[in-house]
């Protein structure tokens, strides 16, 4: 039950982010936004790990700041891929990716299960 409520707001979070950036980042509605949630779910199994581990080297150069430009990266792919989600260029997609994980942490941490002593 707990993934359900995880892909549900992931979800609202996009549409929230493209709400946000709405000069930039375009989804056309809910419906689109749990699409881009899976699509981006499975790029980051699929495609992310790749990327990361071809770009090790300039990883390493920029002390990991590389790995923002996968995340936009990522983000452009799955725009390429679902035609109710645009994003204008490059600086959109890195924008629409850090704002994405503030509200992916902030639901993780909301859907956390609190431990018991």
């Amino acid at each position: 039950m707990n993934g359900i409520v995880r892909f549900l707001l992931n979800g609202l979070a996009v549409l929230l982010t493209g709400y946000l950036l709405q000069s930039g980042v375009h989804v056309e509605n809910y419906g689109y936004a749990l699409l881009v949630v899976v699509v981006l779910a499975i790029a980051n199994v699929i495609v992310k790990p790749m990327l990361i581990l071809f770009t090790i080297p300039i990883t390493v150069v920029t002390l990991g700041l590389f790995l923002l430009v996968i995340n936009a990266l990522i983000i452009l792919l799955v725009d390429y891929f679902i035609t109710g989600f645009t994003v204008d260029g490059f600086w959109w997609a890195l924008g629409f990716s850090l704002i994405l994980s503030i509200f992916n942490s902030i639901v993780t941490d909301l859907t956390k299960e609190k431990k018991q002593r």
